[in-house]
């Protein structure tokens, strides 16, 4: 069994609950093990790093602390924005100034020596994509899906290390080995607004519903990310963006872990997916039933 370090974030204990839902069930269904971080805090996104350096630093490098301290050299992160908050702070740590810094603020020593990934990237690696594939009971043959990274995993190129920062396609493959098909669009990689919803909600609705537009104009029947804040707005959003006559969107946002669970066999129940505000059970009911053995 693969055993990472894992730190869930704020997001899937609130908003994204069915996230952390269906990321601990895959897990334990391909025999990745999750060591949830003890005493884990939140790691700033989207509000400290604009208020204060050393704040937002600070909070990531007492996990990182934490992180290591469950003797794992490999921590895994599900959410797109921590993830970005992660690896600013540990790109930050090769600067010995700016790490003596960060250090004083945490209150000790950071270690350097943590591989950081999200949880995309480990259910892509080969061996564990090829255990999915041999594993899958419920392939998702007929759905047209869009592939959304949104702009925080693979930017900027030289902090994530994660994929390519225009075209990536690490989320395709996995959709592909589940039997879906993935549709070609131009908003895979474009922002949704972020963390705006309060401070600049018409740009939110404006950049969301532009996105949910390009999906359905490619056809895809729904869009399948890795990032909270990502569906937050672009799931939660759609009644407000056809109150304010942008589009009359119905369109299912997943992540892409609730779709790995329904390949496997995994009830919906267990993956969380009623919490969807926008209606996302009738679509999965195209895909033939299959259980695990």
């Amino acid at each position: 069994m693969n055993a990472y370090s894992y730190y869930p974030g704020c997001s899937l204990h609130g908003t994204a609950v069915e996230y952390g839902l269906s990321t601990e069930a895959v897990c334990q269904a391909l025999g990745v093990e999750l060591r949830e971080v003890d005493d884990w805090n939140c790691c700033g996104a989207s509000s400290a790093h604009v208020a204060n350096r050393w704040l937002a630093h600070g909070l990531v490098a007492r996990n990182m602390r934490l992180a290591r301290a469950t003797g794992l050299r490999d921590l895994v992160i599900p959410c797109a924005a921590c993830f970005a908050r992660f690896k600013e702070t540990q790109a930050a740590l090769a600067d010995p100034e700016t790490a003596a810094a960060i250090e004083e603020v945490a209150g000790g020593a950071v270690p350097r020596d943590l591989t950081i990934d999200p949880l995309l990237a480990i259910l892509s690696e080969p061996g564990l994509l090829a255990k999915l594939q041999a594993a899958v009971v419920r392939p998702l043959a007929g759905l047209k899906l869009a592939p959304y990274y949104g702009c925080l995993l693979t930017r900027p190129p030289e902090v994530a290390r994660f994929d390519d920062p225009e075209d990536p396609q690490t989320l395709d493959r996995l959709l592909r080995v589940l039997g879906a098909e993935v549709v070609s669009w131009p908003g895979k990689t474009a922002c949704c607004g972020s963390s705006l919803a309060l401070s600049r909600t018409e740009v939110v609705l404006d950049l969301s519903h532009q996105l949910l537009a390009w999906a359905e104009e490619a056809g895809a029947d729904a869009i399948a990310t890795a990032c909270p804040m990502c569906h937050s707005n672009l799931d939660m959003r759609q009644g407000q963006m056809r109150r304010a006559g942008k589009g009359d969107h119905a369109l299912p946002v997943y992540y892409f872990t609730e779709l790995v669970g329904v390949a496997l066999g995994i009830g919906n129940s267990e993956l969380g997916i009623s919490r969807h505000l926008v209606e996302a059970a009738a679509l999965l009911g195209r895909v033939p039933a299959g259980t695990r053995s």
